[in-house]
């Protein structure tokens, strides 16, 4: 029985990217670091440390996959925390890109904006969440690549709020 093509978050190994991802392609790795957040609720902050994975199987589709966790003052692991997963999409024209998010803490988010020069500017477009998850009405992200730097900052908009800086976070490639 033959195997299934492995993804790849090595643009030197594996199956060729699909010509549709070049405005995606400075997002394939695997990036690790850290960031601060605010609570939308109560406006406290917090430090994280997070994973983001890239990755492609040689179809017109990035797999993407976040999980983060929570950081004392020492820099201390605390708990588990947000892990999201999805797919980063081209859009209809040359410079357009999706990118479709499922949670573990139950919403499901469509985003979609504009690529240029290794940065990405993105908005939701469509909010839904389970029915036992908390009610987000939107979310707006900026990525950047900056030689094996990822940088990105999101607003987020909970249900009946204005969008606020929600992350910040700053990856390194690995």
């Amino acid at each position: 029985m033959s195997e299934p093509v492995p993804d790849t978050t090595d643009l030197r190994v594996g199956v060729p990217v699909h010509d549709a991802l070049l405005a995606l392609l400075p997002l394939v790795g695997v990036w690790r670091g850290e960031g601060v957040g605010v609570v939308a609720s109560s406006g406290e902050e917090f430090a994280f440390g997070q994973q983001v994975t890239v990755a492609h199987d040689g179809r017109p589709f990035l797999a993407y996959e976040s999980r983060s966790w929570l950081l004392d003052a020492d820099g201390t692991v605390v708990r588990q925390a947000w892990r999201e997963t999805g797919f980063w999409r081209p859009g209809p024209g040359p410079d357009d890109v999706e990118l479709v998010l499922a949670s573990h803490t139950g919403q499901a988010l469509v985003l979609a904006g504009t690529a240029g020069d290794q940065r990405w500017e993105l908005a939701t477009v469509s909010a839904e969440h389970a029915p036992s998850a908390k009610d987000v009405d939107g979310e707006r992200r900026l990525y950047a690549v900056r030689g094996d730097e990822l940088g990105y900052a999101t607003e987020l908009a909970p249900a009946g709020q204005p969008f606020a800086p929600h992350l910040n976070g700053r990856l390194r490639r690995t």
